[in-house]
């Protein structure tokens, strides 16, 4: 087995791209079971303000549609109960993650688990790609998608990734890669994890500080959360 748990493939479509200012419209989740065992669900989430023109041409996904759909809090529960204790698999995880808790944040709920970017995956496996956007995937892999920029649609692309892996790379190699994907940066004790997770992928400036108020360190960087990693592990992106 590629995995110790269970995993989800996870996928959301959005008003936006800023994970604090706009909201869900939709999520899309296949899961595959420790036995193989596949399961699928998905929703159309109210985000409750409207959707941008252009971001319903991208998606179909429409103000109508999703005028009648459930709430993120009336989901939650539910969507909390099929992500816990399982692997969370997205394509740029990060863009996902951070909606996804910041959807809970607003309901003033705590959300952690693992995550598993298949971007920084297929990058790993396959070096000699020069794209590894999902359009790149689905070209490789001969998929055929009917419903492009739709959450279960573009779940079922990372489930048919992680299949074909066995097939073209050794498991101890696929298991390596994972590993390297999903490794953590080595923190000091007393700085908690989700600190690093609320990191902005955008420039600015940042202190570190000692046990008083005079700050050790100050830098800036076009990318606050890539910089201020690498002082902590410099392979971690």
């Amino acid at each position: 087995m590629l995995f110790e748990r269970a995993i989800i493939c996870l996928d959301v479509e959005t008003t936006g791209a800023s994970p604090q200012q706009d909201r869900i419209t939709e999520i899309g989740i296949v899961e595959i079971a420790l036995d193989g065992t596949v399961s699928e669900w998905s929703t159309l989430v109210n985000p409750q303000m409207r959707i941008p023109e252009f971001i319903e041409k991208l998606t179909g996904i429409s103000n109508a549609m999703v005028q009648d759909a459930p709430t993120f809090e009336q989901i939650a529960d539910e969507l909390m109960a099929r992500i816990q204790g399982r692997i969370f698999v997205a394509h740029n995880a990060r863009f996902d993650y951070a909606f996804i808790k910041n959807a809970f944040k607003r309901m003033d709920t705590s959300f952690r688990t693992d995550t598993l970017c298949t971007v920084r995956l297929s990058r790993r496996l396959y070096p000699q790609h020069f794209k590894h956007n999902l359009d790149s995937l689905i070209q490789r892999l001969g998929i055929e998608t009917e419903a492009r920029h739709r959450a279960l649609a573009d779940a079922r692309v990372l489930m048919h990734f992680l299949q074909r892996l066995p097939l073209e790379h050794e498991a101890a190699t696929i298991q390596q890669a994972i590993r390297h994907v999903m490794a953590k940066p080595a923190l000091p004790a007393h700085l908690p994890e989700s600190m690093l997770e609320d990191l902005p992928d955008s420039p600015g400036v940042y202190l570190f500080y000692g046990d008083n108020d005079m700050p050790l360190y100050i830098g800036k960087s076009t990318n606050i959360r890539t910089r201020v990693l690498a002082h902590f592990r410099g392979s971690w992106q």
